[in-house]
């Protein structure tokens, strides 16, 4: 489902709203939250209002996971790192204990090494079922989500629920959860706005399937709902 909004104020809002009413509602029947983050520019204005006295009070953040969707292989202090966004962002500003927060770096360790901690750890938090209460996504100028870019190989990952891999392009290692992972979500709510995600969010929604050239067309819930918060730029309405 695409949902289109005036700008990007709207999206957050809504967004944020629908963090708080999926962590609330995981809570009530199961006892705990696991939500996926995403990096990138596009949520960091979520972030702020889920950190604002508005709404951090809305959810009891001692029951609350964090994960990421994927990250560029670097130090958690480093400008690039997903992780670190959403530090400043959200989490240094909410009552969530540090043991439920699930980086997707460590030092001393090679990226592929790491898949396999980091799948441990998902095994143990999600139990072998896999499925998460949200999964935030982003979406790139060319079809990207997570770190499933355009030609490469993760995209045909199967069976491994996180994969790493060198993208040549941007001469750095990723990390990232695969789409299998991603299609056993609850809810998968992808953001994007800007004219310069309109060719690629027409492509990908209406366009033939191609997740070799978009692979954001890999998304595609499993039992869970998929929705697309989009501004009116994103989806060639203005």
């Amino acid at each position: 489902m695409i949902q289109i909004y005036n700008n990007t104020e709207e999206i957050n809002i809504t967004a944020a709203d629908l963090f708080v009413a999926s962590a609330q509602k995981a809570i009530a029947e199961k006892g705990k939250f696991t939500a996926v983050l995403t990096g990138g520019s596009s949520p960091a204005g979520i972030y702020k209002l889920l950190a604002s006295d508005a709404y951090k009070n809305k959810i009891d953040w001692s029951k609350v996971y964090i994960f990421w969707g994927d990250e560029r292989w670097v130090p958690l202090n480093d400008d690039l790192s997903n992780a670190k966004m959403s530090y400043a962002t959200l989490l240094s500003h909410v009552t969530i204990p540090q043991e439920n927060i699930f980086e997707m770096y460590k030092d001393g360790v090679t990226p592929e090494e790491y898949t396999v901690t980091y799948e441990q750890i998902l095994r143990k938090i999600l139990g072998e079922e896999g499925k998460f209460d949200l999964i935030l996504l982003g979406m790139g100028d060319d079809g990207h989500t997570a770190s499933l870019f355009p030609g490469e190989a993760v995209l045909e990952e199967q069976t491994k629920w996180v994969d790493a891999y060198y993208l040549a392009p941007q001469k750095m290692h990723r990390i990232t959860l695969t789409a299998p992972l991603i299609n056993k979500a609850e809810k998968i709510v992808v953001v994007a706005f800007g004219e310069k995600k309109t060719h690629a969010l027409k492509e990908v929604t209406t366009g033939a399937y191609n997740p070799t050239l978009y692979p954001m067309q890999l998304i595609k819930p499993v039992s869970g709902e998929l929705l697309f918060l989009v501004d009116k730029a994103a989806a060639g309405t203005n």
